[in-house]
Formats: C-alpha cells, structure tokens, sequence
C-alpha cells in the first residue's frame, strides 16, 4: 500500500516536473508597420452611399456612380498621420482631428471640417502601409443644427513618388 500511496503522489509531480523542464519560448517581439510616408500620393474616393432627408430613389442610384480620383501631395506628421484635408476631399475644409488612433497599420479618426454654409464630421477607419491606405468614411453634414447629407465612401490610395519640387 505504502508503495501504491508513493506512486500516486510522485506521478503527478514528475509530471509537472517535466512540463517546466524546457524554458517558455521568447515573446516574439511584432514588427511595427511602417509609418504612412509623405509624398505625391494618387487617391480614389468610391461614393457607396448617399443620403439626404429629400434623396429620390434615382438621385442616390446617380451618386452610387460617382468615383472621383485625384494626385495630391499628401503631409504626414511626426506621428504618422496624415493630413486631414487631404482625407476629407471636396466634403470638408480646414479639417482637425477630433480624436484619432494611428496603430500597429491601422487609422481611425474623427475630422471635424468646415463644409459650405455648416460644418461635416467625418469618420474614418481602415489600413495603410508607408505607400497605400484603404480607408471607409462615413460623413454627416450639418446646418443650423440640422443634418443634411451623410455619405460614405471606399477610399484607396497609393504613394507614387515624392511631391513635386516648387520651382
């Protein structure tokens, strides 16, 4: 009995003996994206949505065809993020972030714009790399404390060299 008891007591700590024998593998440490670098960048802005408190059925059917495409010389800070005009299109002006979170590839944002006679918020969200973005907006414009348009769109875009010297 005194042998069967030994056996019993020991088997499962030989056991837990043995799962610590090898030591746990190093962390892998991640590799942080590149930051979004500056430069002459190409963007494409897909209206995927459209609405207005008087949109007919055929007006948003026209406004789903819309794509518009432009090069522009894109600023990025310090930070990596990069100019909030130049991610508000022809939606907004003189646009600062509200909030924002720029990590690991991934953007999401708040742009608080002057659009016209109101203002227009516009949230963003989606990846980039040092020389592409692919970015989902979602803006509301506002007058007189009134919304009056809200879009979305599929925003792409790729760095396609350095901005042009002034000269």
């Amino acid at each position: 009995m005194r042998t069967i008891m030994i056996g019993l007591t020991l088997g499962p700590m030989l056991g837990l003996a043995a799962c610590g024998s090898e030591p746990a593998p190093a962390p892998q440490a991640e590799e942080a994206p590149a930051p979004m670098q500056a430069g002459q960048w190409e963007l494409t802005r897909k209206t995927t949505g459209y609405n207005t408190p008087t949109v007919t059925p055929a007006e948003y059917q026209e406004a789903l065809k819309q794509i518009g495409a432009a090069k522009l010389c894109l600023a990025v800070d310090a930070q990596g993020v990069p100019d909030a005009d130049a991610l508000a299109g022809k939606e907004g002006s003189d646009c600062t972030y509200k909030d924002k979170l720029v990590r690991k590839g991934r953007l999401i944002a708040t742009l608080s714009c002057k659009a016209g006679a109101g203002t227009s918020e516009i949230v963003v969200e989606g990846n980039y790399t040092a020389d592409s973005l692919t970015l989902g907006t979602t803006m509301t414009k506002t007058e007189g404390g009134q919304a009056v348009l809200r879009t979305t769109h599929d925003l792409t875009g790729r760095r396609i060299g350095d901005c042009p010297r002034p000269g």
